[in-house]
């Protein structure tokens, strides 16, 4: 790939409530330094990096906005110059204004990353691609949990996160390593 001077890295709900034990077991023990990897080569290369923020609507959600747990992790705590998008939904197109930010940045390319993969990631995936951006997710740059399906079968959050990818490739979206991001610039 070649990755664009403008790409954009949009981090996706790296907030300290996503930490929480309630929300069951992971997988991608190794995400978060993923992701730290990309922000850092973003940084020193001066390209854009995008924050989203879910501020929940409900109140027994990890991202409930009056408690700690809506707040960004501190190694993923924005600096001077970087956007932050607000979500209610997963999607982080949906009534933000992103779409409209990044049009008038002139910036096609996107490179997501985040959680959860099945959750925000996926939609805000298939929404880039749907409305015609370059969009690349790293696949060990996202997480997600343990989960059962329509049935009630269980799944694991490997197959969570392998189905959910699958969904994306080659439709909305190139799926891709850190590495291969980091190595192609």
């Amino acid at each position: 790939m070649e990755l664009k001077a403008n790409a954009a890295l949009i981090i996706i709900d790296q907030q300290k409530g996503i930490l929480h034990p309630r929300l069951g077991r992971r997988n991608n023990p190794q995400a978060e330094e993923r992701m730290l990897e990309l922000l850092g080569h973003w940084r020193r290369t001066a390209r854009p990096v995008i924050h989203v923020q879910h501020l929940s609507r409900s109140e027994d959600s990890v991202f409930w906005p009056q408690q700690s747990g809506v707040e960004f992790q501190e190694r993923f705590a924005p600096m001077a110059g970087e956007r932050l998008i607000q979500k209610q939904v997963p999607d982080a197109f949906c009534s933000t204004g992103l779409e409209m930010q990044l049009r008038e940045a002139g910036i096609g390319q996107l490179i997501i990353v985040g959680v959860a993969t099945h959750n925000s990631v996926e939609s805000t995936a298939r929404t880039a691609g749907n409305l015609g951006f370059d969009t690349w997710v790293a696949e060990d740059a996202c997480f997600t949990f343990d989960k059962a399906d329509f049935f009630g079968h269980a799944h694991s959050a490997e197959e969570v996160h392998a189905m959910s990818l699958g969904n994306l490739h080659g439709e909305y979206a190139t799926v891709v390593s850190a590495a291969t991001l980091l190595m192609d610039d």
